[in-house]
């Protein structure tokens, strides 16, 4: 097996950004989710709810991110200013930092209602629940945990079911891999080495009505595709429509395109 793609998502729900090689640190991929719009209430906003994010697009700089909607752009810097609470889900999350008012105006004004932009720092603010590891990890603005691993043998295995060729980008993976596997083998993987960086499973993901629409435009291309079609074939015991696996950082590293990927530890499939 080895490693086909390597992708990051500098601001939380807005387009992504591919690598040729990136830094794993202890909160994920470097770079990823660091960046979230809040709206007033300090909830983090997702194209769940507010499908137009996907036409914000985004870019990282030295200092910060690029920031770009219907032919305007913005140079945001990373703030070190004025700290604030984010909540991802019931989850609160103390000391994020504020990217100021212009910032806020800019996505406001394209949006058409009230929000602000606002930064993850470094330090490890947000623990996340990992049951087999007694040692702490920690996410940034991701949903619940630092890295989502996929396999292009699943979503081979989806797109036959489906009849429809769904695009990778629809799941908004960390890490795709690639190789003369089965698919849903990911869901047997307990550790896997990928580089010099080791990553611990520690849940399957649920998916989410995200999926079901055009990842450049946001629009919703079926109610029911992809997931109609993932709910009959890869379910959890529990009847979570399931599609990747979340992970947690056990050894810091770098990961390049083309790097062998090893299972470290296997088991049965944590969906059962």
């Amino acid at each position: 097996m080895k490693l086909s793609r390597i992708s990051t998502y500098p601001v939380k729900s807005l387009p992504v950004t591919d690598h040729a090689a990136r830094n794993i640190g202890a909160l994920g991929v470097e770079g990823d989710r660091r960046w979230a719009i809040l709206y007033p209430t300090g909830a983090v906003a997702t194209r769940r709810e507010l499908p137009e994010l996907a036409r914000i697009a985004v870019v990282e700089t030295d200092i910060g991110i690029l920031i770009s909607y219907d032919g305007d752009h913005i140079d945001v810097t990373r703030p070190q200013g004025e700290k604030t609470t984010a909540f991802v889900f019931s989850n609160r999350i103390e000391g994020v930092e504020d990217a100021g008012n212009l910032a806020a105006s800019f996505l406001s004004c394209a949006l058409g209602r009230e929000v602000r932009l606002v930064y993850f720092p470094d330090e490890p603010l947000r623990p996340v629940n990992t049951a087999d590891s007694i040692t702490p990890h920690f996410a940034g603005f991701a949903d619940g945990y630092p890295i989502l691993i996929t396999t292009k043998a699943s979503l081979a295995a989806l797109n036959v079911a489906a009849g429809q060729a769904f695009e990778m980008r629809r799941f908004r993976a960390n890490l795709v891999i690639e190789g003369d596997i089965a698919p849903w083998a990911e869901d047997t993987w307990r550790r896997i080495r990928i580089g010099s960086t080791i990553l611990r499973i520690v849940k399957p993901c649920e998916r989410c009505v995200m999926t079901t629409q055009d990842p450049d435009t946001g629009v919703q291309t079926d109610r029911h595709e992809p997931l109609a079609t993932l709910g009959k074939l890869h379910r959890s015991a529990r009847g979570r429509i399931i599609f990747g696996q979340n992970a947690v950082v056990e050894q810091t590293g770098t990961v390049v395109l083309g790097d062998c990927v090893e299972v470290l530890e296997d088991g049965p499939s944590n969906l059962l």
